[in-house]
């Protein structure tokens, strides 16, 4: 503990929003200043991150002391990070929100990036959410994202190694750094352990997966909110065929991008149409027309591979 009873600042993971969603261990230490974390089954003790996403929602209310809060989501592509700004923000985080706010009104994509400190709550019937709440943010580009992406992935990666190679050690501060663990990990691991047990981690694998791949060169349809639903009579001109079409060669895509062995899952596949701005109504639809015209099949159900 440092002068003036405050401890030192907690560095910030880049972490994809799965991981941190995921998490329901939370740990705070008893003294006033002690920092508070949300521990991932990755064994990450995280009190404060860096993010990165396309803003889906921004919307203001009155809470019941007359304060205003401003909550948000915003999307990578691993799932949704939720997040709050209110009175207690810097002027200039509220400068910020403020005209992200007209921005999602009028449905202008946004890209955005922030550093944010970790909070969780708990329901009355115990279960634990995860949020943000933004210490500093700013718009950024297509190749910035794609920077985050590419770091974000990366620490994942080393994470779920860590992760693996810590489950052939004893379970004891001891037994991990003889393993080799960082030392920074193994409080966050044997707390990981013991709350979440066993878990497969090929969820984190797609994820990443899906990360560097729109960081490879998808951002134009990363940056760009999801196209309305086509109707019948949109869907019978040529362009909007070609626009199908061009959907269809995209899912493909996704699944041989994705294919391990065993097909790839729906819920995948569609969460990569999502990132990738294609309707998941209209995702829906195509899969069933690939799957009728005999270019995908499903070796089990729920499971799509391409027909060789």
């Amino acid at each position: 503990m440092q002068s003036g009873g405050r401890v030192r600042r907690q560095p910030a993971w880049h972490m994809l929003a799965s991981e941190f969603s995921e998490a329901t261990l939370n740990e705070k230490g008893s003294g006033e200043y002690d920092p508070s974390f949300v521990i991932t089954k990755l064994g990450a003790k995280v009190n404060r991150v860096i993010v990165a996403g396309l803003l889906e929602r921004l919307e203001v209310r009155e809470t019941s002391n007359g304060s205003t809060l401003y909550q948000g989501q915003m999307r990578d592509p691993s799932g949704l990070h939720y997040f709050s700004v209110g009175d207690y923000a810097s002027e200039s985080m509220r400068e910020l929100t403020l005209s992200l706010v007209e921005k999602t009104e009028v449905g202008e994509p946004v890209l955005l990036l922030m550093t944010a400190k970790s909070r969780w709550y708990q329901t009355d019937e115990g279960a634990v959410y995860t949020s943000l709440r933004p210490e500093e943010a700013c718009e950024i580009d297509a190749k910035t994202y794609a920077l985050w992406l590419t770091r974000a992935s990366e620490g994942t990666l080393q994470r779920m190694k860590i992760h693996n190679d810590s489950l052939s050690a004893e379970p004891t501060q001891e037994g991990l750094k003889a393993a080799g663990v960082p030392e920074h990990m193994i409080d966050g691991l044997l707390l990981s352990r013991n709350h979440y047990g066993e878990f497969d981690t090929e969820t984190y694998t797609l994820n990443v997966m899906q990360a560097l791949d729109i960081a490879e060169g998808r951002m134009d349809a990363a940056s760009q909110p999801a196209p309305a639903p086509q109707t019948t009579l949109e869907s019978s001109d040529s362009s909007d065929a070609s626009d199908e079409d061009d959907v269809k060669e995209t899912l493909v895509a996704i699944i041989a991008q994705l294919d391990q062995g065993d097909g790839v899952d729906f819920e995948t596949v569609l969460t990569n149409a999502d990132a990738r701005g294609i309707d998941r109504q209209l995702a829906e639809s195509k899969l069933d027309e690939l799957s009728n015209e005999g270019t995908l099949h499903e070796p089990r159900f729920g499971w799509f591979r391409i027909v060789s």
